[in-house]
């Protein structure tokens, strides 16, 4: 009888570790931390890593992240930026962390190596790549329905019964990601718990109409011009936002995704006048890395980029005062101190943790 007991116990004690151990946050970015996702009905997944299965019951979890790489479609370091960051808020045991990556192996700088059915992307640069919401290369499935679909995901009570909270946050080109789909997705509105939208030190934003910032866009007490630059601030300082004056010459300034104009992909589904109304109503946060100043790490130089303002700190405060001003967005802008061009240092830092991790 006792033999029976005591194997009892071991049973219950290694059971009770297996559950421990099965409920523990997964934080490797390796192939036991990632899933495949699709759309239903339409051929192709797209590859996730993910902090805890998105198909198990988990009643611990209260919030969901889903966090967009940037240009280098990285995926596997933006989890563990995230992972860092969920650490360092004591957020790991109840935040589902999804990092999606959208690949590409057109050739040139894109060569990532695709699993049997993995969806693949447009390579850089061009219009209709994943972070404008294109369609994958012999696919209708756009890089936002894949987060169309992550989002339905976290709703599913018989596996989220407890989800509170959702941030959907990108950096650099993952911010440009995060910015337009925040205008363009079509699901926010359906959705029982309602994301913020994090957008991160993109190169570029959508302008809703032909107005681009002056320089009385800039607040003086920020320095957001590159280094040794700054233009002469003339006597009779002209609006902060003025129809860009040279569109003869720079003629895509304008076009998607710089603009509305000739858009594609996803963004086609609504008109421009829904666009502007969704974009000003969600809830948004623009991060801006105090010492993002400099032209690296995939800074778009190009016109219509460069009729936004000189950096990506200067873009940012300007397309932040834009929507507030001519569309009556209540979005946020935090300027992160000590921070340039690095995801690490901006999602790690002491006042964007409550961001990524909100309590309610």
């Amino acid at each position: 009888m006792k033999r029976m007991v005591f194997c009892s116990l071991i049973c219950l004690s290694l059971f009770s570790f297996a559950s421990s151990a099965a409920e523990a946050p997964c934080t490797a970015a390796s192939a036991a931390c990632s899933e495949m996702v699709g759309v239903p009905g339409a051929p192709g997944r797209t590859l996730v890593y993910r902090s805890y299965s998105l198909d198990t019951r988990n009643a611990a979890i209260t919030r969901g992240l889903i966090m967009v790489h940037g240009l280098g479609r990285d995926a596997d370091n933006y989890y563990r930026h995230v992972l860092a960051a969920a650490f360092l808020a004591d957020a790991l045991s109840d935040t589902v962390i999804i990092a999606p990556r959208f690949a590409s192996n057109e050739g040139g700088p894109c060569k990532d190596a695709l699993a049997p059915g993995e969806l693949g992307w447009r390579c850089q640069p061009r219009n209709d790549t994943w972070r404008t919401g294109g369609a994958a290369v012999d696919s209708q499935v756009t890089s936002f329905d894949i987060v169309d679909e992550l989002l339905r995901n976290l709703m599913r009570k018989e596996v989220f019964p407890n989800l509170r909270t959702i941030v959907v946050a990108g950096h650099s080109a993952g911010g440009q990601f995060v910015s337009r789909y925040e205008m363009a997705n079509q699901v926010h509105d359906s959705l029982p718990v309602k994301p913020t939208y994090i957008v991160a030190n993109p190169s570029s934003y959508a302008y809703l109409d032909n107005l681009r910032p002056t320089r009385s866009a800039l607040p003086t007490s920020v320095a957001a011009a590159a280094p040794g630059y700054l233009a002469p601030f003339p006597a009779n300082p002209p609006a902060a936002f003025a129809p860009f004056p040279d569109a003869q010459n720079c003629t895509g300034y304008d076009t998607w995704p710089y603009g509305l104009q000739g858009r594609n992909g996803y963004s086609t589904k609504l008109g421009d006048d829904r666009l502007k109304k969704q974009l000003a109503v969600r809830p948004t946060m623009y991060l801006l890395g105090e010492l993002d100043i400099l032209p690296l790490y995939g800074f778009d130089g190009t016109c219509p980029a460069m009729a936004q303002g000189p950096t990506r700190l200067a873009r940012g405060l300007a397309y932040a005062r834009y929507v507030s001003e001519k569309y009556g967005a209540q979005h946020k802008t935090l300027v992160v101190p000590a921070c340039g061009h690095s995801a690490r240092c901006m999602f790690t830092a002491e006042p964007v943790l409550p961001l990524l991790f909100p309590k309610e």
